[in-house]
């Protein structure tokens, strides 16, 4: 019988592992700290065993499936070890360019190296794949007509401070990004933008349980996720961005922090920063998180929307996780389920295409919450 073999019992894997454990497949549980895994999912038949790297080659065996829930440095040196150890990887992070290197590799082994299948990125790759099938299944399809596609998340907190924001782990992280140069498509033309705050969009969102401004952002560069949609091929688009959402006044907020970005940060002194954030706005224990993500896609013609349909989760912690947790791992498990069963193709491959897939990860998502919905903007 195969192993699963999760690594890692941060504050985004617990549901998504508990879930695996309840169903009854073969699972061994990796941490640290055995203590905090003890804490976590102690009360489950499951074993435990503190992570070492050096020696977690001879816990692995042919067939098996190794989930990586810790830092992105790990994944590669990770899915390396399943390749010798003739195993399949899973981790919700984004493909780097040292994983996509391992694809011809692991096809060459038929084993799976799966990223990008936790909550952004995955659902939201999820939503595009559904909104894209839908559209080309239209009779409004047409790749010379004008399209925009966007796509936005938010781990935000349920109840809005004056900050507009509250932190579930460290705010190094948030720090960091703002730091990174995005590329999306604007008017049809590359728009790169080195300082996100001053790409700030207002963004209201409709949805049938009520309406919401925002503020979004692009971050990350969008333009690899063309080919990925399989929007490559001939489609007329004026518009692709995928990015980050907040509350709306967060611009203006967060002033004083993009002042001391711009002014240049050594990493003592982000850290510093960070400590400060962590104790004036981190999420008070019991606190409830939300996360709003939505996708959208849209086909015009001389200026008038021919089909226009998005995807919209908002979701809310409870008691059995925050909303961030269960959105990262519960898609992780249907992943690991989904290489178990032969689904997923061998190589280095993102969150699945196959509508089938597609569907099962949705509908997962929409058990998070009762605020989930294709909302069709022109019924």
């Amino acid at each position: 019988m195969q192993t699963i073999h999760w690594i890692g019992t941060g504050l985004s894997a617990i549901p998504g592992l508990r879930r695996l454990i309840e169903l009854d497949h073969n699972i061994v549980v990796y941490n640290r700290s055995v203590n905090k895994a003890e804490k976590a999912v102690g009360d489950l038949k499951v074993a435990i065993v503190a992570f070492d790297m050096a020696t977690f080659a001879s816990h692995v065996a042919v067939g098996d499936v190794v989930v990586s829930m810790l830092p992105g440095d790990f994944h590669v040196p990770l899915a390396k070890l399943c390749l010798a150890q003739q195993a399949h990887f899973v981790s919700s992070s984004y493909i780097s360019d040292e994983m996509k290197a391992l694809d011809q590799q692991a096809k060459a082994a038929q084993l799976c190296l799966v990223n990008e299948v936790g909550l952004d990125p995955g659902l939201d790759h999820s939503m595009a794949h559904a909104l894209i099938d839908l559209y080309r299944n239209s009779a409004e399809f047409d790749k010379s007509s004008s399209h925009s596609f966007t796509s936005y998340c938010g781990g935000l907190s349920e109840q809005v401070n004056d900050f507009r924001y509250k932190f579930s782990w460290s705010p190094s992280g948030v720090l960091k990004a703002l730091r990174n140069t995005s590329v999306s498509l604007l008017k049809g033309e590359k728009y790169t933008v080195t300082e996100p705050w001053n790409a700030v969009d207002s963004f209201p969102l409709e949805t049938h349980w009520g309406n919401e401004t925002f503020e979004v952002y692009p971050n990350r560069d969008s333009l690899p996720f063309i080919e990925q949609y399989q929007m490559d091929d001939g489609w007329n688009i004026d518009q692709f961005v995928r990015g980050t959402l907040r509350y709306n006044g967060w611009k203006q907020a967060w002033q004083p922090i993009f002042r001391q970005i711009e002014q240049g940060l050594t990493d003592e002194a982000l850290n510093q920063l960070s400590d400060q954030l962590w104790q004036e706005n981190a999420l008070a224990e019991g606190e409830a998180d939300r996360v709003v993500l939505t996708v959208s896609l849209k086909a015009e013609r001389e200026g008038k929307a021919l089909w226009h349909k998005s995807y919209v989760l908002d979701a809310i912690g409870d008691a059995k996780g925050s909303a961030m947790a269960k959105l990262v791992s519960i898609p992780v498990s249907l992943a690991v389920e989904a290489v178990l069963n032969s689904e997923i193709a061998s190589g280095v491959t993102a969150a699945p295409d196959k509508p089938e897939l597609v569907e099962r990860w949705l509908s997962a998502a929409a058990q998070t919450t009762e605020k989930f919905a294709v909302i069709d903007h022109l019924s």
